[in-house]
């Protein structure tokens, strides 16, 4: 009951479910084992270094939208070799929220080179190679940082 005595009023906002998938692209070539990221402006318009990601198109699994939009906002093709497991996060967005899922995985690299020409919609705005000792530091989300964690315990068996 409300204080007035009158029941309490729930004003829930709408909910949309969310699916996205990406990951961790090494390139195993190099001795400090370089990890694809890219930039994004958030809402506020700051810039934020993430792991690359996206919706699963048409019939796509989470394996195969991770490859696909990893090539398309970094530039970088690769094999995935492990899953990393998932993150999954709330957040309102234009009068409703969203539960958003992301599926990870690792990824080692097999060509391309580093572009955000690729991306259809232009969500990265830069691109870059980081060392995966250094990606924890790099990385704006601490949910990401987990994932990179377990990409450097996980990583040495695929190598």
């Amino acid at each position: 009951m409300g204080t007035t005595g009158m029941p309490a009023v729930q004003h829930q906002l709408p909910t949309v479910e969310e699916v996205s998938a990406g990951g961790i692209v090494v390139d195993a070539s190099k001795e400090t084992l370089d990890v694809a990221i890219i930039a994004r402006l958030n809402r506020g318009g700051r810039l934020e270094w993430c792991l690359p990601k996206g919706h699963p198109e048409g019939s796509e699994n989470s394996e195969e939208a991770a490859v696909r939009e990893i090539a398309e906002e970094t530039g970088i093709e690769g094999r995935i070799v492990s899953a990393l497991g998932s993150i999954d996060y709330w957040f309102t967005v234009s009068g409703h929220r969203v539960h958003k899922t992301v599926h990870h995985f690792l990824l080692i690299a097999t060509g391309g080179y580093l572009t955000i020409e690729n991306d259809p919609d232009h969500e990265a705005v830069d691109v870059a190679w980081v060392p995966l000792q250094e990606l924890g530091r790099r990385l704006s989300f601490p949910n990401e940082r987990r994932i990179a964690d377990l990409a450097r315990e996980v990583l040495p068996e695929h190598l």
